[in-house]
């Protein structure tokens, strides 16, 4: 019989606040031997019942899109190599997203270019033919059943990265959101006292929307600076109110 994960992390590949917390989860994860499955959410999927032109910045559309059509793609790794390696997949589409130098000037929904995808799974050491899958909207049942399954396990009203410790009972949250990598010795120390709070049964929220530019090339953000502090209404900076 397999044993269960540790962590269950929900992600989307195109979410930076998803890839700066799996950062700090992998550090984690090495320091407490913990074992991490990698599941899927859509920000496309979970927000399809929203008008994006009047409630997300223009170019949201396109760059969640594009975060679904990465997720076709590790959906067919993960069914035909197994789930050992979603983890490697999206350690290879974050570098290339997130760490790869700023984003502005590129048209929105670069992120699932076959080009990036295709060296992306050259790095896994998927096959590179697995990029067909980018438009395979079948495996969208299986995506939206997976989003369903982290929304359940914190409510609605989130994004990503969702994160279960020793599921299938243990706690789930929303985050943290953070906007710099710990470093090593900080990394566990945030680690307990997330799980802390989490793990109090009268707990639900502790948030504010002000929010640093996350600590990422990808945002113009270098090692040692500090982002712009930018309000995220509803997590994602919404046009409407």
């Amino acid at each position: 019989m397999t044993k269960k994960a540790d962590i269950n992390f929900y992600f989307d590949p195109v979410c930076p606040f998803a890839w700066m917390t799996s950062k700090w989860i992998r550090l984690v994860q090495a320091q407490r031997e913990y074992t991490v499955e990698w599941r899927f959410i859509s920000l496309r999927l979970i927000n399809s019942h929203l008008d994006y032109d009047s409630h997300f910045p223009p170019e949201y559309a396109a760059q969640h899109t594009a975060g679904l059509r990465l997720l076709r793609v590790a959906s067919a790794a993960r069914e035909r190599h197994g789930r050992d390696v979603t983890g490697p997949l999206y350690q290879a589409f974050g570098a290339r997203i997130m760490e790869a130098g700023p984003d502005d000037g590129r048209a929105p929904g670069w992120q699932a270019d076959p080009a990036l995808v295709s060296e992306a799974l050259a790095e896994a050491d998927l096959p590179t033919s697995l990029v067909d899958a980018l438009d395979d909207t079948a495996r969208d049942v299986e995506i939206q059943a997976e989003s369903d399954e982290a929304l359940s396990l914190t409510g609605k009203d989130v994004g990503t990265p969702i994160v279960h410790f020793e599921p299938p009972q243990g706690v789930a949250f929303f985050g943290p959101v953070i906007s710099r990598l710990p470093d090593e010795e900080q990394a566990g120390v945030l680690w307990d006292h997330v799980i802390g709070l989490a793990r109090f049964p009268g707990f639900a929220e502790l948030k504010r929307s002000l929010r640093e530019r996350p600590q990422l090339p990808s945002f113009g953000v270098t090692p040692g600076q500090t982002g712009t502090t930018e309000d995220w209404h509803a997590g994602s900076r919404r046009l409407k109110k």
